[in-house]
């Protein structure tokens, strides 16, 4: 696909006018303690995948509504700690996997949690938690349209909150040195460290690639692809509630939590993707609080910088790390 958005120079200064509603930081206040009334209990169990350069856990730690979310913790082989550690954050439809597809942080010296996303992992990997749903209107299939209607019972709030205790389950492991935490995914992946980086402040960078979850009206108008597409199709058929569905998508958008960000930030974009349009990873790097960097992919697709975007993290992160 040739350039379709905006030319760089106007993505560079690109800063829409942010739809948040009023009560957005009390409804996320609300919905995190809520989570933080069960016991996190978080819990590493050692487990041998013939690894034996890494230590290996399979992790479960309650989310939303103390459901259980698994997921994969890996470290140096014997490291004694405390370690710093990224937390990651996996893209639309995928699920944990094996942990052999998570070894490049644990390579360059640190600790690493992906985190299982409730209801996907059957699309592209596979994945372990399933999404105990709390309360849902008719959906387009996929996750997009899953309780679309109230912010209370998307899908996405659900999501989010894993997310945040996921940051809170490593920061529960002796092997992991609290103050040196970074979260980071692509895609959606993308858009949950953008929310866990408005949502948890003691974060210490963030380093979406691609987001995917950012600036759900314009993205909706401007490419037909999924997964974006699933919210086009579900106001296509409810015409009469378009209105109440970017209502409630307003309090899942990666450009309100990049406003709260403090953090640094290292983001990714490609000029030709047409997944997650440049214009709205741009909405939420420019609306970032914190500070930030970009890498651009001119030429590139959702794919972004792919492996080239993985040496940039790593750098910038031995860098931050030390």
């Amino acid at each position: 696909m040739p350039f379709f958005d905006f030319p760089l120079e106007v993505l560079e200064t690109y800063l829409p006018e942010r739809e948040e509603m009023p009560d957005f930081d009390d409804f996320w206040r609300g919905t995190l303690e809520d989570a933080r009334g069960y016991d996190l209990n978080a819990q590493f169990v050692p487990v041998d995948y013939g690894l034996r350069m890494f230590d290996t856990f399979d992790v479960t730690f309650s989310g939303y509504g103390g459901q259980p979310i698994k997921g994969w913790f890996i470290a140096p082989k014997e490291a004694k700690g405390p370690l710093p550690c990224v937390v990651e954050y996996i893209g639309y439809g995928g699920g944990r996997n094996f942990p052999h597809s998570w070894l490049v942080y644990p390579s360059a010296g640190f600790a690493t949690l992906v985190m299982d996303t409730r209801g996907q992992g059957s699309a592209w990997s596979n994945g372990d938690t399933p999404d105990l749903i709390d309360g849902a209107n008719p959906f387009y299939p996929g996750f997009m349209t899953q309780g679309i209607l109230d912010p209370t019972s998307y899908y996405y709030r659900r999501v989010f909150t894993d997310g945040v205790r996921a940051v809170e389950a490593v920061r529960a492991n002796p092997l992991v040195d609290k103050d040196r935490i970074a979260v980071t995914g692509g895609s959606q992946g993308g858009g949950i460290t953008l929310a866990v980086a408005g949502l948890e402040p003691s974060v210490v960078a963030a380093l979406p690639d691609v987001p995917f979850l950012c600036s759900y009206r314009r993205a909706t108008r401007i490419i037909d692809k999924m997964p974006y597409a699933e919210i086009a199709h579900y106001c296509q058929t409810h015409r009469d509630k378009i209105e109440t569905v970017f209502r409630t998508l307003s309090y899942f958008d990666g450009v309100n939590f990049a406003a709260r960000a403090k953090m640094k930030g290292l983001f990714s974009v490609g000029l030709m993707d047409d997944v997650c349009p440049p214009s709205t990873v741009y909405a939420a790097y420019n609306h970032f609080g914190g500070e930030k960097e970009i890498r651009v992919y001119e030429f590139n697709y959702h794919e972004g910088g792919g492996i080239y975007q993985t040496v940039e993290k790593v750098n910038y992160l031995v860098k931050l790390f030390g």
